[in-house]
Order: C-alpha cells, then structure tokens, then sequence
C-alpha cells in the first residue's frame, strides 16, 4: 500500500473517478435534457483535477515550483467555477 501512494498511482485513480463522474454527468444530461451543462461539469471537475495533479506531484517528489503553479491554477479553476455558478 506504501507503494501505491509514494508512486503517485493513488492521483491517477482519483483522476480517473473523477473523468469517470464527468463522463456520467455529460451522458446524464445527452440522454436525459437535465442536468449540469458542459461548461457547468467542467467548471466542477477542474479544481479537483489540479489539486490531485498537485497531489501528485507532491507525492512524487516533484520540484516545488511545479506544485506551486498547478496549485494556482486549482485556485484559478475554483474561481471560473464559482462565477460559471454566480451567473447560474
């Protein structure tokens, strides 16, 4: 299990569960009119995405400065995600 998270393989299956939950939000809404819209399951799903990805990167060992910048775009994404829901 050590080696299931030291390796980063834990942000790759988090990754995939959330490619997974936009894919079922998306054919959600094609197959039934309801649901978020594209725009609304992206703005969802990016922060998360760039926060695992940091995650990653920190569990790897990557150089700090990377961590740093995909951490700023986690906040970046939080930001379009809340004015995509502002707006409604």
């Amino acid at each position: 299990m050590e080696a299931f998270f030291s390796s980063g393989r834990v942000a790759d299956l988090i990754l995939l569960v959330l490619a997974v939950e936009a894919a079922l939000l998306l054919a959600w809404r094609r197959r039934t009119g309801h649901g978020p819209s594209p725009r609304a399951v992206l703005a969802l799903v990016l922060p998360g995405v760039a926060l695992v990805i940091a995650l990653r990167f920190a569990l790897t060992g990557a150089w700090w400065g990377w961590i740093a910048l995909v951490l700023l775009a986690a906040f970046a994404a939080h930001l379009f995600d809340l004015a995509t829901r502002w707006r409604g």
